[in-house]
């Protein structure tokens, strides 16, 4: 197995030496470089080729919001966790709406770090359910009356059964929780998930999440 092209996103040279050292020593894990701004991301990023990328937010330059933004608009786009200070912070939920796949706190373990960048590799997103919860408040003071209409719109568009996985979704439960929740195997909800995400042109689950939050279907549950 090929080991996770990592690449650093950091306007501080202390933080981006702490987190090479702190990464630096996993096997799976090569960290093919740095960048300071989100400029410098971007080209760092189309020469480098990273798998995942660690993106502070806040940036001179170009800030960290959009160059994710810039760089999951990319053909065979890296996966981007963001670094941050604060738990629920308009400028992360922005990033994951822009196809960021999770985030992790500055200050968080070694250990969860290098779990984060691990869980975005294989695909999977960066959210617990207790933090699912709180981002999805944080959402709802943010403007939400405004998206509702659209998301609903959106969400018309899925058949039945793909609106109850991808409600599942958005209460931050895994595949397996949702197979036993709505009696189906994990491969049908895989299949579901995905044509979720082809049917709303999204990215991923931190994206579906959002959208079931802003359509408001957790309320009709």
């Amino acid at each position: 197995m090929n080991a996770i092209r990592l690449l650093l996103v950091d306007d501080d040279p202390l933080v981006r030496s702490g987190l090479r050292f702190m990464l630096g020593g996993a096997d799976d894990v090569e960290i093919v470089g740095e960048a300071a701004d989100g400029e410098e991301a971007l080209t760092r990023a189309a020469a480098l080729r990273p798998d995942v990328v660690l993106m502070d937010i806040r940036m001179p330059v170009l800030d960290g919001l959009a160059a994710t933004e810039r760089l999951r608009a990319r053909e065979d786009a890296p996966e981007i966790v963001v670094l941050t200070t604060f738990h629920a912070d308009e400028q992360v939920l922005r990033a994951l709406r822009a196809g960021a796949a999770g985030f992790v706190l500055k200050d968080a373990s070694p250990a969860d770090i290098l779990g984060a960048v691990r869980s975005v590799a294989s695909g999977d997103p960066v959210l617990s359910p207790a933090v699912t919860r709180q981002l999805m408040t944080h959402a709802a003071a943010s403007g939400r009356e405004v998206r509702a209409a659209r998301a609903r719109a959106r969400f018309g568009e899925l058949a039945e059964r793909e609106r109850e996985v991808a409600t599942e979704v958005g209460r931050g439960k895994s595949n397996a929780q949702i197979a036993a929740t709505l009696y189906m195997s994990v491969a049908t909800v895989k299949t579901h998930v995905s044509r979720v995400m082809t049917k709303l042109d999204l990215d991923n689950r931190v994206q579906i999440a959002l959208l079931v939050h802003d359509a408001g279907l957790l309320d009709e549950g």
